[in-house]
């Protein structure tokens, strides 16, 4: 994401402008150098440091590899990289990169997260009970996603909260947990998630829950959209 997906600037809605406008179709390609490696079966199958990045409007950041050094890996031509190739994410088990294991797609160098303790206001509720009501919240700022408020436990219905056994994975927040809503006979699934165990750049929202609006009515005080700004 970042740079072409969600609300990038090289993406389809962009939160800010170019001027001059930039043409309708921009592929970004960069080198990447990171050391990047395949397995297949508990074997490398592709170990370099001369991959590129993708930035692809549309489309998730892809790697693109010297068409030598993929072996016998399924591939397809790069066609504004010549020499380069690129590997379906699923041609092999595992993904690494610097000894880190990826999920679904590489980490973006230009993504960012910011963790900001706030006295941002946030009221939950479900079938007119309150599950959250309090200031003492984190802002999440995240680079071309909207920002979110995350809160501790410690402000939270717990007792009105159960896991259930929806996950998720974000390269930069780790692996989420759901949580259903149980109100008396009404029962909300996945009305929030909360990241056990976050890389660093995150540590200041593990184990905090954050709430799905579209599942139960959330007023959580906000920066305006972007779109406010034009």
């Amino acid at each position: 994401m970042t740079l072409t997906a969600g609300r990038g600037p090289l993406s389809s809605d962009p939160a800010g402008w170019f001027t001059p406008p930039l043409p309708g179709e921009v592929v970004y390609i960069e080198p990447h150098p990171r050391r990047v490696q395949a397995f297949r079966d508990g074997h490398v199958v592709l170990d370099t440091e001369r991959a590129l990045l993708v930035h692809r409007r549309n489309h998730a950041l892809s790697y693109a590899f010297p068409a030598g050094e993929v072996g016998g890996l399924p591939h397809q031509p790069v066609a504004e990289a010549p020499g380069f190739v690129a590997v379906p994410w699923d041609a092999v088990d595992v993904w690494f990169e610097e000894g880190r294991r990826l999920v679904t797609y590489p980490p973006n160098p230009y993504h960012r997260i910011d963790c900001r303790p706030t006295k941002r206001h946030l009221r939950v509720t479900v079938a007119d009970t309150t599950l959250v009501d309090t200031d003492d919240t984190v802002i999440v700022f995240e680079t071309a996603v909207q920002p979110r408020l995350y809160v501790d436990p410690a402000f939270v219905r717990i007792d009105l909260l159960r896991p259930t056994e929806t996950t998720s994975y974000c390269n930069y927040k780790g692996a989420a947990t759901y949580w259903a809503a149980v109100v008396g006979n009404t029962v909300v699934d996945d009305v929030a998630w909360s990241y056990p165990d976050p890389p660093p750049e995150s540590l200041p929202i593990k184990g905090f829950l954050s709430f799905d609006e579209t599942r139960a009515r959330v007023v959580a005080e906000l920066p305006p959209p972007p779109d406010a700004h034009r």
